[in-house]
């Protein structure tokens, strides 16, 4: 997508922003909330997925010129109950792209045949500044089956992982950015999991706690989240399989909320 065309999507969607992007609690900062003593309540913690790798590329941009629509995403590091700023805090995302596709893998794509063995698109490392913040421009996140929207992030003090987690998209703007923009456009298979019926988000997170705040900028979008640790190291919560949840289990979910779906008899 060329960057007329991004601008030109950012344009087409600035008039509803105000309403798909309202932030959550947990994504203000603690100067400028008036409820700073939610944001210093641990993040909760979350699966790491089938995809993280530490290509040990310490960047701010991550895009490596993959196609979609601009996003910086800033995450504030605080230390639990105190609010304290970690400076110097390691700070690792990764996420999928346009269409769904980890670097890194194969067997990916709504065929299953996409290899990205060796890539590092999507993939990066920053240290937090004096007041807790790691900054990372990338491009929005993309879904694939059986998850919705989300950007992985782990963070890491004096060599020990103190933080696995997930951050969640406002529904109303996937939506809308799934429908209308062309690197995210002519899927072969429809989008079932969104916020509401994701295993991660709704048993993982349900107050919401990582779920980012998303404001549009001139040429891109920010998204922000502040991630309260404890300084304790914490291993990373894996799903049982290792694997993405079985169809059966996303038609389950499914059917408590689509009225005359059947549940999956296997």
């Amino acid at each position: 997508m060329t960057i007329a065309t991004r601008r030109g999507v950012l344009g087409l969607l600035s008039a509803s922003a105000a309403l798909l992007s309202r932030p959550s609690r947990a994504a203000e900062t603690p100067a400028a909330s008036g409820t700073a003593h939610d944001a210093c309540h641990l993040t909760p913690q979350s699966e790491t997925g089938p995809y993280y790798l530490d290509p040990k590329l310490v960047r701010a941009d991550i895009a490596e010129g993959r196609s979609g629509v601009p996003l910086a995403l800033r995450l504030r590091i605080i230390e639990a109950g105190s609010c304290t700023p970690l400076a110097g805090a390691r700070v690792d995302i990764w996420h999928c792209d346009a269409r769904g596709v980890y670097s890194g893998f194969p067997g990916q794509s709504d065929n299953h045949k996409v290899d990205e063995s060796g890539k590092t698109f999507l993939r990066g490392t920053q240290m937090a500044d004096i007041a807790g913040w790691a900054g990372f421009k990338t491009i929005y996140p993309g879904w694939y089956a059986g998850r919705a929207t989300h950007i992985h992030f782990r963070v890491i003090l004096d060599d020990a992982t103190v933080l696995t987690g997930q951050t969640f998209f406002p529904e109303a703007l996937n939506e809308f950015i799934y429908t209308n923009v062309p690197d995210y456009t002519g899927r072969p298979k429809q989008r079932f999991v969104i916020n509401a019926n994701d295993r991660v988000a709704s048993e993982a997170d349900p107050e919401h706690r990582a779920y980012c705040a998303v404001k549009e900028q001139r040429d891109h979008y920010l998204a922000t989240l502040t991630l309260a640790v404890s300084r304790k190291a914490a291993a990373p919560v894996e799903m049982p399989t290792g694997k993405l949840p079985p169809a059966p289990w996303i038609k389950d979910r499914l059917a408590a909320l689509v009225p005359g779906l059947k549940r999956s008899p296997f």
